[in-house]
């Protein structure tokens, strides 16, 4: 069994004053706050990293330029098609997408068995792309991430290539998507205690 106790420790301590900067900046997704407040109470885990899944029209100048790219609206909860439009109607240039984001949480883990403990919990909740994301002396990291997403295009350069009756279907697919994974959420926030049972 690998321990990373003198590390973990001192990673856990830092990681929650960025987390308590985070929140007082209100940088912090709401409806994860006391999914994140359970996993650091846990001794053996602490949170780095997170977001709560998410709805979004972005402007791209090409599609993966994440640097370039600008958010014509994100949402982090179910999105009415008329805010979808709204959105829309800002695109000036660069590719046009309509994207859904699954949940993703980076959770650090003191032992090798503390992470394969979340990552069985995570994957039978429905977390299917979970994965221990870093293993080294100095961290052990688990990625827990759920399959939905979308990644529509829109348009480019202004012209939009789609009807609206085609947004207000995906809308549909999107919003039935980020219902699926947030009851994931909830799941996971009413099991995450189980891991401190021996």
């Amino acid at each position: 069994m690998f321990l990373y106790t003198k590390n973990f420790d001192e990673q856990k301590a830092k990681a929650m004053e960025s987390l308590r900067k985070a929140l007082a900046e209100n940088k912090v997704d709401e409806d994860i706050v006391s999914l994140l407040e359970k996993i650091n109470a846990l001794e053996n885990y602490f949170t780095t990293s997170s977001c709560s899944g998410r709805i979004s029209v972005m402007e791209m100048p090409h599609f993966g330029d994440k640097v370039n790219s600008v958010w014509l609206g994100k949402w982090h909860r179910t999105v009415k098609v008329e805010e979808v439009l709204e959105a829309i109607g800002r695109h000036e240039k660069g590719q046009l997408w309509f994207l859904v984001r699954s949940p993703i949480l980076h959770v650090g883990a003191r032992t090798m068995e503390d992470a394969v403990k979340l990552l069985n919990l995570a994957i039978g909740l429905g977390f299917k792309y979970s994965n221990i994301k870093s293993v080294s002396h100095k961290k052990l990291l688990v990625e827990i991430r759920s399959t939905e997403r979308m990644d529509v295009p829109l348009g480019a350069d202004g012209e939009l290539w789609v009807s609206e009756e085609y947004i207000k279907r995906i809308v549909g697919i999107a919003n039935d998507q980020l219902r699926r994974f947030k009851g994931k959420l909830r799941r996971l926030e009413g099991e995450i205690g189980k891991l401190e049972l021996k």
